[in-house]
């Protein structure tokens, strides 16, 4: 018979009050613990994750949070979610900004998941459905200002495709054509290279999770 001494004796308890009065809450408030967890991931609501990535819930349910995906990145980008994540700990995603998902031909980090928590019959770079980049501050935007900026477009890896350059008349001045970057949702992949590559000190092109009905900018 284990003798429980009071260490462990608090420890379960915390464990139990936890474990309990958690899913209690959210219960309670009409949440889950993915939407719990959702929530915490960052002001756009979600991970940015890897390629191949199940729908959020199923991801979270079947990621064993290995690190082999991170392992097999050659880039870097996939890094393993810390404390703040709460549930999600240890699962991996992609923060654009810093070091966005550079698509590599043979997505190694697909091939390298043990789980299926990144699809394996996910086989060709077009078809990754990671996100969809947005333009959130038109005034902000270079190129819709007229200046010719076009970064975004220049870096994007499916240039004249998930993002094009479309000429439109300059209604601030009245005599100039802007060219604006205009986002291709059916073709964007949500690498969140656009965003790595803003000259913005807070880019005005961002990744955020595929809503089902979507616009080619956004203004929040």
């Amino acid at each position: 018979m284990a003798i429980e001494t009071p260490t462990t004796g608090i420890t379960r308890r915390r464990f139990l009050k936890n474990g309990v009065a958690v899913p209690l809450a959210l219960a309670l408030a009409g949440g889950s613990i993915s939407t719990l967890f959702l929530r915490r991931a960052d002001a756009r609501g979600f991970y940015l994750r890897p390629p191949g990535a199940l729908e959020e819930s199923r991801f979270l349910a079947a990621c064993v949070k290995c690190g082999k995906c991170a392992q097999a990145c050659p880039n870097n980008s996939i890094r393993m979610a810390g404390a703040e994540a709460g549930i999600g700990i240890g699962t991996p995603h992609i923060i654009a900004r810093e070091t966005p998902c550079y698509l590599c031909p043979d997505l190694p980090c697909v091939k390298a998941c043990p789980s299926g928590a990144l699809d394996k019959t996910l086989t060709e770079v077009e078809k990754v459905r990671m996100g969809t980049a947005v333009i959130v501050d038109r005034e902000a935007c270079l190129s819709i200002r007229g200046l010719r900026c076009e970064v975004c477009y220049r870096e994007c890896p499916l240039i004249d495709k998930a993002i094009t350059i479309e000429p439109r008349h300059n209604e601030r001045t009245g005599t100039h054509t802007i060219m604006e970057p205009v986002i291709h949702r059916d073709k964007c992949v949500g690498c969140g290279i656009c965003e790595h590559a803003c000259v913005r000190e807070k880019p005005v092109i961002v990744v955020i999770k595929s809503p089902p009905e979507q616009k080619d900018s956004y203004e929040f």
